[in-house]
């Protein structure tokens, strides 16, 4: 998808970058010019998408980050300092889910969708936004979803994140603003992506969702990219503490648009 919004000079960092909207958005923010590093908790996972962008003629270096620990947050700072001498846009992507009702999720769970989601976009946003503060200009995109203002069974602590990232968007966006780093979240609705998979391979849930999606149809990861590359550019000079939803109008439509997904009993 070409973007006609230029981002030359820009060096970006796209947490959980490897597949997915992560690597849909790094590819489209190097498209309209940025220097771009991508990272993943697997290694083995990033050779595929830096040779990709390295293709398109861009700058791009792959960095192994686990979001979920200080250590690998840091070190990925340091490298993008090093190699860059710069950072002026951060994606906070990276993220999990677990799927079980709230009476069978574990302290473990909790702690693993909660650090991932949402831990993860206060400290790699700490790590990174001093270095955009001395150049007085930022954008910080933080990857919500529906489940930033809706409901849905199953899913109770990635709900609580993404809701969650919200607020915790609102106050850095007020603290950060008079410094020049704009604070946003961008909400997707459903995407097709591996984490949706167990979703959208579900014929009765495709069908009752394109339903109740005005726009009629779930979403490839290139729909986004225009959303992300504005926000990261000069021309979303005004836009701070937002949260833009690019869902096909699904959250729009109040309780119509809540799906139960329920499993079948087994035996």
């Amino acid at each position: 998808m070409s973007c006609q919004i230029d981002l030359s000079g820009r060096v970006a960092v796209v947490t959980g970058s490897s597949r997915g909207l992560g690597r849909a958005i790094a590819t489209a923010l190097a498209d309209a010019g940025a220097a771009v590093c991508v990272t993943s908790r697997k290694r083995e996972s990033l050779p595929e998408v830096v040779q990709e962008i390295g293709e398109m003629g861009c700058e791009v270096i792959g960095v192994e980050l686990d979001v979920r620990k200080k250590e690998s947050i840091a070190a990925m700072a340091g490298k993008v300092i090093e190699h860059f001498g710069r950072v002026d846009i951060l994606v906070n992507n990276a993220g999990t889910n677990i799927r079980k009702p709230a009476l069978e999720m574990t302290w473990d769970d909790w702690d693993t969708v909660l650090d991932t989601n949402l831990k993860s976009v206060f400290f790699c946003s700490q790590a990174l936004v001093p270095h955009m503060m001395k150049q007085g200009w930022g954008r910080v995109i933080n990857i919500g979803s529906a489940t930033s203002i809706m409901g849905f069974p199953n899913i109770s602590p990635y709900c609580a994140s993404r809701g969650a990232i919200v607020q915790l968007t609102k106050s850095l966006a007020v603290e950060w603003g008079p410094q020049g780093i704009n604070v946003n979240v961008l909400g997707p609705g459903w995407f097709r992506t591996e984490q949706t998979r167990v979703l959208w391979e579900n014929e009765e849930w495709m069908s009752l969702m394109k339903q109740r999606i005005p726009n009629g149809h779930i979403a490839e990861p290139a729909e986004l990219c225009v959303a992300a590359v504005f926000l990261a550019s000069d021309a979303a000079s005004y836009v701070n503490g937002a949260l833009w939803m690019v869902d096909g109008g699904f959250t729009t439509g109040g309780e119509q648009s809540i799906i139960p997904i329920r499993e079948k009993k087994k035996g």
